[in-house]
């Protein structure tokens, strides 16, 4: 897969990067001696599936590809033409997913890394910035997660882990999944059709392997309270989430623990919890503020800011001036030197 940018043309280049707990699969995008955005999709996602809304747009790329190399990790087995794992393997817990993530940095010879993760990649990368602090100088979180899954998302898991277990990546799965993902706008009805990106999440489901998906959603289920490590967090964190999001209360709870100099919320109207594929040119004024405050710009020939269709009470004027979130100019490091690895 190739794209163009300014003066040079990037290829996705996929790795199988073998970690402790088994091989995990990155996709990376741009060039590698730029600072590193690390992404981990939700659910039954990958890159493509979860991100491709975002990195499409014009205005994303040159902010993001101009400034980043972008890091796409996969959850074990949800990458592309991935062989469904062996009932024998050992069960990963969110802590073994979050240690990964590390190795996968040792892996690239990667320092402290720019982060962007969606719903359960949220609580991944979450976990990871509270277990690792000082190798993430940023969180961007979709729809996060913070606490342990509440009795409804614990049934609606529970009821998902058994067709999933019985009936495979039928019908009904990814019913279930969409769901989660999307508003009832975009996902249609009986008389009204499914959007394009609904069908084309629909289509990348039927490749994903049911007990690799399963394997996951029994880590997510069985993930523990992070909301007290927040605390402990020394990164800035910008929150966006659907106002339609089933984890719409969770993320505002969320944001309520960090500390308010250093993040700030965006709600997004008329939106689930995918909004990088649901309404990802909502995220790109929030993005340019955020990453101002790092030195990151956008490329010369896309200079003009888009219009965001955010909701009303979602964002004013002041909030994300980069004094007010804490914020001060600075280059990002990324790489790593030997002496420097570990948490």
């Amino acid at each position: 897969m190739e794209t163009s940018s300014p003066g040079r043309k990037y290829c996705i280049q996929e790795h199988l990067v073998k970690t402790t707990h088994g091989f995990i699969s990155v996709a990376i995008f741009g060039d590698p001696d730029k600072p590193a955005l690390i992404t981990y999709p939700d659910l039954a996602l990958n890159y493509i599936s979860c991100f491709q809304g975002l990195f499409s747009c014009p205005e994303a790329f040159s902010l993001l590809l101009h400034n980043f190399c972008i890091y796409h990790i996969s959850p074990p087995g949800h990458e592309l033409g991935a062989a469904a794992v062996s009932h024998d393997d050992a069960a990963l817990s969110v802590d073994d997913l979050a240690n990964q993530v590390a190795e996968v940095l040792d892996y690239f010879g990667l320092g402290a890394v720019m982060c962007l993760g969606v719903t359960a990649g949220a609580y991944v990368l979450t976990l990871f910035a509270i277990k690792y602090a000082c190798r993430v100088i940023g969180l961007v979180l979709v729809s996060p997660l913070c606490k342990t899954p509440s009795w409804s998302e614990w049934l609606f898991n529970k009821v998902t882990s058994n067709v999933l277990y019985y009936y495979g990546m039928c019908g009904l799965v990814k019913e279930l999944l969409l769901m989660r993902y999307f508003s009832k706008e975009v996902r249609g009805g009986s008389i009204v059709p499914d959007s394009e990106t609904v069908q084309s999440c629909r289509r990348l489901l039927d490749e994903m392997q049911s007990l690799n998906v399963l394997r996951f959603l029994q880590a997510l289920n069985g993930r523990s309270d992070i909301t007290e490590g927040l605390k402990r967090l020394q990164c800035r964190c910008l929150i966006f989430v659907g106002e339609n999001s089933p984890f719409h209360l969770e993320s505002l709870h969320m944001t309520s623990k960090l500390d308010r100099r250093f993040s700030a919320l965006i709600e997004v109207g008329r939106c689930g919890s995918l909004v990088t594929e649901e309404q990802p040119e909502a995220m790109l004024m929030g993005l340019e503020y955020f990453l101002m405050g790092y030195g990151v710009y956008r490329a010369p020939e896309l200079n003009i800011s888009p219009r965001s269709p955010l909701s009303p009470t979602s964002i004013c004027p002041e909030l994300y001036k980069p004094e007010s979130m804490g914020l001060k100019l600075k280059p990002i490091k990324t790489r790593l030197h030997p002496n420097q690895k570990g948490n």
